[in-house]
């Protein structure tokens, strides 16, 4: 198959910043020196369908050392970096990624990354899963397994399990202790920011931002906007995690009450409709709407074009929306990943986590498929542990261990 790149010479580019990000990637840099000489993704295909930049690059190569065959498209048409698809299409991988690709050619990639037959994948979001459920149903049938990068897409994985729809076994990525604790929290929490800040040019401190959701990307987005000055609202619909953000010092009330007081709104619910024509009415002259979830539903962009007399592009990402009484409304990133869509997505190391965290999970697959259900699982702890063990030794992080004594009195074998 050949690949499908904006400019195949853009290649050096793409080059630089996957060197770039290997520097601080020494787990995944554990794991390449490893399988590259053991293979034992030999003979296997693999498709993946992540946000193709640099990280993800890496971690297709680390793939394709280890044996596979693989095949990748981006999850987000705005989160490509056309330089680093082309680098990787130089060194080997198959791509079909272009930078703000339409809404039929995001799906034509799905659908030739499809046509690969693959026997593994690995998905963010759940568009490819869906994709093979519906009109790729043939290649399902030759699935062993894949996994899942995202809370929004593992929500679609456990609705169809509970269907008894599933048609292969799934494992949630995403749920792993060495994701969501770190990627989640850590890297939403600083490269959202990140996002926010370099395309706004705007200060965070001193105004109010109301944080949409209280899960670990939640959490995230709250800490880094506490540590920028900011005073922090949340809104929520679980009354544990709306207990537990009071408890960690914030404000919180329901959306209609937030809309108000917000300077800068930050969604990370993974549903749709969190801010909405009831909303924006209520907001500040200047409000500015942030989206943090995999999909662009959040915000009701069509509700919000509706109450405007106006839409306009007035910086790089960032588009306004006058009202009717002269108030001012800026969308980010058309209300796409904020992160990746106006960043370069989360930090090297924390990508490094999370993609130790793929590997094992493909591994796994390949190692256990015969015994595995049509179902959702969790990757097994000693995999967590074991990537956990790799990252403090290249941190130069030493911690202590259990004698027999301790190990017995915990119940604990071995």
């Amino acid at each position: 198959m050949q690949s499908i790149v904006r400019d195949i010479t853009l290649a050096p580019s793409g080059h630089d910043k996957i060197e770039w990000v290997k520097n601080f990637m020494p787990v995944m840099s554990a794991i390449d020196r490893e399988f590259s000489q053991s293979k034992p993704f030999a003979g296997h295909r693999l498709s993946i369908t992540l946000h193709l930049e640099a990280k993800t690059a890496y971690m297709a190569e680390v793939f394709m050392h280890a044996g596979a065959d693989v095949v990748i498209t981006g999850s987000n048409p705005l989160s490509t970096q056309d330089d680093v698809a082309a680098a990787l299409a130089e060194d080997g991988v198959t791509v079909f990624a272009t930078h703000g690709c339409t809404a039929d050619e995001y799906t034509e990639y799905l659908n030739r990354a499809i046509d690969f037959a693959p026997d593994i994948f690995i998905d963010d979001g759940g568009d490819f899963t869906e994709l093979l459920h519906t009109t790729g149903r043939d290649a399902a049938g030759k699935i062993l397994g894949g996994s899942e990068e995202t809370t929004t897409g593992v929500n679609r994985l456990r609705v169809m399990e509970r269907r008894g729809t599933l048609a292969f076994p799934m494992i949630a990525a995403n749920d792993a202790y060495c994701k969501f604790l770190f990627d989640n929290r850590y890297g939403t929490g600083q490269s959202t920011w990140d996002g926010i800040m370099r395309t706004t040019n705007l200060v965070v401190a001193g105004k109010t931002v109301v944080i949409a959701g209280y899960g670990w990307c939640g959490k995230g987005g709250a800490m880094r906007a506490r540590g920028l000055g900011a005073n922090v609202v949340v809104t929520e619909v679980d009354p544990i995690k709306a207990v537990e953000a009071v408890f960690d010092g914030f404000r919180v009330m329901p959306m209609n009450e937030a809309a108000k007081v917000g300077d800068i709104f930050l969604t990370l619910t993974g549903d749709k409709d969190v801010i909405t024509a009831e909303h924006f009415p209520l907001m500040k002259n200047g409000a500015v709407l942030a989206n943090a979830g995999h999909f662009d539903v959040e915000v009701n962009i069509p509700q919000l074009e509706a109450q405007s007399v106006s839409r306009k592009v007035v910086r790089n990402n960032v588009e306004e929306f006058l009202q009717r009484d002269g108030r001012k409304i800026y969308l980010l990133a058309e209300g796409r990943l904020v992160n990746l869509a106006s960043g370069d997505g989360h930090p090297a190391e924390i990508m490094d986590l999370s993609f130790a965290v793929q590997f094992f999970s493909m591994a796994h697959i390949l190692h256990n498929h015969s015994k595995l259900e049509r179902k959702v699982y969790l990757m097994p702890n000693e995999i967590n542990t074991r990537i956990a063990e790799i990252k403090l030794e290249s941190l130069g992080v030493a911690i202590d261990t259990l004698t027999d004594e301790q190990r017995a009195y915990l119940g604990l074998e071995g």
